[in-house]
Formats: structure tokens, sequence, C-alpha cells
């Protein structure tokens, strides 16, 4: 593969420890990895990478994987960004863009962080996986794990959507419905630890999804001919692809492939039903309470307390974006608005960020003329629960062969 990965990092105390050796977290807090990028920077530009096959192993000498046969792909390739005038007409932006993520492999941007998580277990020898989810990232890991032929336990909460049960039993996984939050199952995973031997693939708990989730970034930067957007918006639960972006920005920029000076504004988006990291931003605060009694339908957002949330904080301020709550009534409604206009079916994490930038751009903290990217981090049709609550007030049933006056149907569907 030729990585250039030189070692793993604790980013509150700046503690490294070998990539080589199976690493969780130091002192409860997350490692990152670092690399060589000076060496990066003779080994390859920005020209050769643009001449790879489009997935995002194009990206090698900045992943951790080091040997080309450990790679586990279901062929994750470059997501669309798709712009939307339609929708920016709606929301008084001329550049508004959504970086599709549902058309990755499992249907989410999971794909990203989870190839990479599981390729370096199998690089490092491990045999048994096991997450905690909301929903996709378990689809994710159970395919990944499949391909691997690596046996796999996904910890739910009862209530996670049913594509999201259905598709890890598909491929083999063990299911564990808990009755409780994420939180909750992740501590009953971390109880069956020394007895099942299992590695925990929890967010940030596993040093290698943040990497695959930076690919996010490193393909933004491409796609925009690597002068970055003006803001990202991005759903946040646990916050691994925005703390990943931002970490790939920061090595792209050290590499001197994008300018340093003009790195997006970055936007935390959560739903009023769980907003940790909203209410960490507001206070002030660098780490964020734990949010009691979570409740909301975009199930990827129900995260009460982010293990990275200094991450994602020190990113949001440092790029002088915000942390913002949706409101919970709107995201249905946004799903429709923009599946309408421009025929992208919106997860409802993501509707989340169309609701924040409705507000900020009717406040005009985003301006008309910036360019804004959206992301789209799931296909909606995995949320089968949410979609019937978006079903049309009404619908036409008729009879075969049954007369229909349909200039008054088409009249009264418009009124």
């Amino acid at each position: 593969m030729g990585s250039f990965v030189t070692h793993l990092e604790a980013p509150l105390d700046g503690t490294r420890l070998d990539h080589r050796a199976l690493q969780t977290v130091h002192a409860g807090r997350p490692l990152v990895a670092r690399y060589d990028l000076p060496a990066v920077r003779r080994a390859v530009s920005r020209e050769q990478i643009a001449r790879r096959a489009p997935n995002l192993w194009r990206y090698r000498e900045l992943l951790p994987v080091e040997d080309e046969r450990n790679v586990v792909s279901l062929g994750e390739g470059m997501s669309p960004l798709v712009r939307c005038e339609r929708l920016g007409e709606r929301l008084g932006l001329d550049d508004l863009w959504i970086k599709d993520e549902s058309q990755l492999p499992t249907g989410s941007f999971k794909a990203r962080g989870l190839c990479m998580a599981i390729s370096r277990a199998r690089e490092l020898g491990v045999t048994r996986v096991a997450i905690p989810t909301a929903g996709n990232a378990g689809g994710a890991m159970a395919a990944y794990a499949a391909r691997a032929g690596i046996e796999a336990w996904v910890f739910m909460p009862v209530d996670t959507p049913l594509v999201n049960r259905v598709e890890c039993d598909l491929v083999g996984a063990r299911v564990v419905l808990v009755e409780g939050l994420i939180g909750d199952c992740g501590a009953l995973l971390r109880s069956g630890t020394e007895a099942m031997q299992w590695f925990d693939c929890s967010t940030l708990r596993e040093p290698y999804r943040i990497e695959g989730k930076k690919t996010m970034g490193l393909e933004l930067a491409e796609q925009c001919d690597w002068r970055l957007p003006d803001a990202i918006f991005y759903p946040t639960g646990g916050g691994t692809g925005l703390i990943g972006m931002w970490k790939a920005f920061d090595e792209l920029a050290q590499l001197g492939w994008i300018d340093d000076e003009r790195r997006p504004r970055m936007f935390a988006c959560q739903a009023e039903g769980c907003a940790p990291i909203v209410r960490g931003f507001e206070r002030g605060e660098r780490f964020a309470e734990p949010f009691a009694n979570a409740h909301t339908l975009a199930s990827g957002l129900r995260v009460p307390s982010a293990l990275g949330d200094f991450m994602i904080l020190d990113a949001v301020r440092e790029s002088h974006g915000a942390a913002c709550a949706a409101g919970e009534a709107s995201l249905t409604g946004w799903m429709r608005t923009v599946a309408s206009l421009e025929g992208i079916a919106l997860c409802p994490e993501s509707a989340a960020c169309i609701d924040v930038l409705a507000k900020l751009a009717e406040r005009g903290e985003v301006r008309r003329h910036e360019r804004t990217v959206v992301f789209n981090t799931g296909a909606a049709q995995k949320y089968v629960e949410v979609l019937t609550g978006c079903e049309p007030a009404r619908r036409l049933v008729l009879r075969p062969g049954a007369a229909v006056d349909w200039k008054r149907v088409s009249g009264e569907w418009c009124a």
C-alpha cells in the first residue's frame, strides 16, 4: 500500500503509541493516527492521485493499512457532489451542494469508517469484532466483517430502524437488542470483552474509523479542485466524520495541497431531542455533559455522550463554525422538500442539517454567495418507520377501467 503511518497519538496529552499493536483508547479518550507527511509529499502528488481508480483507496499514502492484501473492500467509491439549485433558491443560496454518501456500500457513510477499521483489524490479527450502534454503523461493520471472514457482534437499541436490524442478520452477524440507548449497548458490549475477546469497534474507541471517515474531506477537496467550500453542514452524533474531515484538511494543508488560510466553517448539526454538542458549544465548554432523556427519530443523532466531544468542539471553534440544533418536528418535512426539489432521498440526520442551514441563511449567518456543502450521510430508504410519517395526505386509488376526470383530480391535488 505504501502507507506512511508512523504512530498513534492521544490528542489530549500527546502520548505516542505503537500503531502495529492493537490499541483502543488512552486514559479513556480517543487515539488518532499520525503520518510522515514530508515523506508523503515526496512520494505522491495531487496529479498522480487524480489518475487512480475513483475509490477511497486512491488516498492510500494517507491511510493506515500497510499491506494491500489486508484491504477489505466492497467497492466504496467517490460519492457524488450534487449541485442543488432549486433547494438553494428555496433557502436563498446560490452555491449549495449535497455530497451524497447514501450511494456507498450498505447505503451510508459508515462504509468509509468500517472498511478501514475492519481492514486494519484483519491486518492486526483480529478474529472477532463487536460494535454498539444506533443503526448504520452496525450494518456496515457486519458487511465488512463478513467480507473479511471475521465474526461480528452487533449491539442495538430495541427501537433501531428495522432495516438496520435486518441487514445485520442478513450478513450473518450476531445481533443483540438492548432495552436502552447506544451508551447502554456499549456498556453491555464492554462487559463481555474479557469473556469473548472481541475487539471493540465503537466510535473512536477504535482508532482507524476516523481515517476512513477523513476520506470525505479528501474527496471533497479534490472534487472542488483543491479549493475548499466556505461552509460544511454535517449531522453529528459520535462526530467521527466531522473530526476526520478537519484532520484531513490539516494534513492537506501540511502537504501544501490546499490553502491553509481558507478552510471551511464546520457546522455540527444535531436534533433538539439529543443535542449535547450544541449545549456544550453554547456554554463555552470543551467537554459536553451527557444529554439526559435523549430522543429523536434521527437515530444516528441519538448519541447522548460522544467520546470525542472535545475533538468535535475544537474543530467547530477552530473553524469559526457552530453547533446548532434542528427542530424535531421539521425533519420529515425537510426530507420531503429535498426529495421533491432535488430527487435526493435525504436521511433524517441530514434533514437536521437543512433545518439548521435554513435558519442560519435566513439570519444572514450563511451568505447567499458562499459555497455551502451539506452531507447526506445515509439513504432515506433505510428509515422505513420515518418514511411512513412522510406519506402524503392524499393518494389516488383507482379501479381498473374507472372513468376519471383527470383535470379535476389534478386541480384537487395541487390545491
